[in-house]
């Protein structure tokens, strides 16, 4: 015999074989125990919950010769039938193919003859939200006023697309996502059945993985048993063949970003894919990852929420001290759009790093939300400069106190300005052009003026800016296109106006010292 997949193999046949639906299968029992049918249901609800399975399970019940408790026998004649689809009482219909008009027509012909065995002719339309408005209509009637005899029931991932008048007829019984726990409970069992020996670990990650759906647990699971048959199965072999990431590596990811890392991130991401792991799913575990930190960080409530052992759980108590909940908020929500934006990206790997990169380096935002990361990193700077008064850069010289009837000092013009400063004074301009983008952006603004030991100044008008060109990959990014213009090297101090200080107060400008010079001579 031709092997079967698990979600096939272990199909429920009976009611207390469904798992997580409690409520909608004592609903159900009672109804048959009672003698309340209905003659229209509507079962809603994600992918892999039970829907079809329940609604193949009721068809059995309702002709069941000798029912258990409101559950078929599964021993019977027409409980065989059933469940070898050779019974002509049970009609499955597909509605992604078989949508027309003329297909429900032939369905309200069908309907006006009695089952030849068993007492109810029973109509499982799955994905009953694909027929088209005419099929619909045309099953209006039926719905309506059907023969006592028939039971329609609809199956459907989305209830929104089916029309009022179809939902006010039907009995609507919503399929809710599988928990992790009763996912577990179940990989468990069939482990202990097929003989397996998996990792406790592994179950739980294949639990998660399927987002509350059953029949994908059991695939994944089948898909892993697989790939390594005869062997133990472990929680690093599950995370090899789906592409996925332990946590430790968001871990480390995390603190990457929030460390500004940017050289330390990237080689992380250099890493994973190196490793073969799939980058829209690094995405969204990440974010996942990112919301149980959040909920950490919002309640000491929260060990029944989250699926983590003790060891994760005091790690991320600690990480949750490290960031301003303001910022974490706005973290998972650039990962939640870039886990959508991903599923089309024909370049992942570019749209991820420039993600990261925009994290990093909050100037880049524009957005009121990057306000707390701008300030953050402001802050971070000037703590490093005071930490190294060696290269601690002051913005202006203090000046001594004036008296109400005397006017500040005018800043003095050396008597010999240095050729190297007086040459990068006239090509400052076309130095700044050949920039990164983020450099030449913020020296568009800056103005130049001479400084003490044959230094150059470079004044920015507010801190933020300052603090920017200031960063040690900028400034030696500068130094070098000074040299390569210049031929020399050039000491660069960067400093920025107080603010409501006007530059002429504070500093020399250089260039329009130099442009005076230049006109000088043209004209002798």
């Amino acid at each position: 015999m031709s092997y079967m997949a698990l979600y096939r193999k272990f199909r429920p046949e009976t009611f207390s074989d469904v798992k997580g639906q409690d409520a909608i299968v004592k609903t159900l029992k009672n109804q048959i125990i009672g003698d309340r049918i209905g003659h229209a249901y509507l079962f809603c609800g994600t992918r892999g919950t039970g829907k079809t399975t329940v609604a193949k399970i009721f068809a059995k019940a309702v002709n069941c010769e000798r029912p258990v408790d409101g559950s078929p026998c599964g021993e019977c004649a027409m409980c065989r039938a059933i469940s070898d689809g050779t019974s002509m009482n049970v009609i499955e219909i597909d509605a992604a193919s078989n949508n027309g008009v003329d297909n429900i027509r032939q369905i309200r012909e069908e309907v006006q003859y009695r089952p030849t065995q068993g007492k109810y002719k029973v109509y499982i339309i799955d994905e009953v939200h694909m027929l088209s408005i005419g099929a619909f209509n045309a099953l209006l009637k039926t719905l309506e006023e059907p023969p006592e005899y028939v039971i329609f029931i609809l199956a459907t991932t989305e209830a929104h697309k089916i029309p009022v008048t179809i939902l006010s007829r039907c009995q609507r019984f919503d399929f809710k996502r599988i928990s992790v726990e009763t996912i577990v409970e179940r990989l468990q069992e069939l482990i202990q059945i097929e003989q397996w020996d998996v990792e406790e670990k592994a179950v739980r990650y294949i639990a998660r993985m399927a987002d509350g759906s059953m029949r994908d647990a059991l695939s994944l699971l089948d898909q892993c048993a697989s790939f390594y048959m005869g062997e133990p199965l472990t929680y690093e072999h599950v995370l090899e063949i789906l592409g996925a990431v332990d946590t430790e590596v968001f871990s480390r990811l995390f603190e990457g970003l929030i460390a500004l890392d940017v050289s330390g991130v990237m080689e992380m991401v250099e890493d994973l894919v190196n490793d073969g792991r799939d980058l829209s799913q690094l995405c969204e575990d990440f974010t996942w990852y990112l919301r149980n930190l959040l909920l950490v960080m919002s309640s000491d409530q929260t060990q029944d929420v989250l699926d983590l052992s003790e060891e994760n759980l005091d790690r991320l108590k600690e990480e949750a001290g490290m960031i301003e909940q303001e910022t974490l908020i706005r973290y998972i929500q650039t990962f939640s759009d870039l886990c959508s934006s991903l599923r089309t990206a024909t370049q992942k790997r570019v749209l991820l790093e420039v993600t990261l990169i925009r994290l990093m380096r909050p100037a880049m935002e524009t957005g009121q939300d990057a306000l707390l990361d701008r300030i953050r990193a402001v802050e971070t700077r000037l703590e490093e400069d005071e930490a190294r008064p060696v290269v601690k850069e002051r913005s202006i010289p203090e000046k001594a106190p004036e008296k109400p009837e005397e006017k500040a000092p005018q800043p003095q013009i050396p008597k010999a300005l240095n050729e190297d400063v007086k040459a990068v004074a006239e090509n400052f301009r076309s130095i700044t052009r050949e920039a990164s983008p983020i450099l030449r952006n913020y020296l568009k603004q800056a103005k130049l003026s001479p400084g003490e030991g044959n230094h150059l100044q470079i004044v920015l008008p507010d801190t933020l800016s300052a603090s920017a060109v200031a960063e040690p990959d900028r400034k030696a990014e500068l130094k070098e296109l000074i040299r390569q213009k210049i031929g020399k090297d050039v000491e660069i101090d960067v400093r920025h106006l107080e603010e409501g200080a006007r530059f002429e107060d504070s500093f020399i400008d250089l260039e329009s010292v130099i442009h005076m010079e230049i006109t000088v001579e043209d004209e002798e």
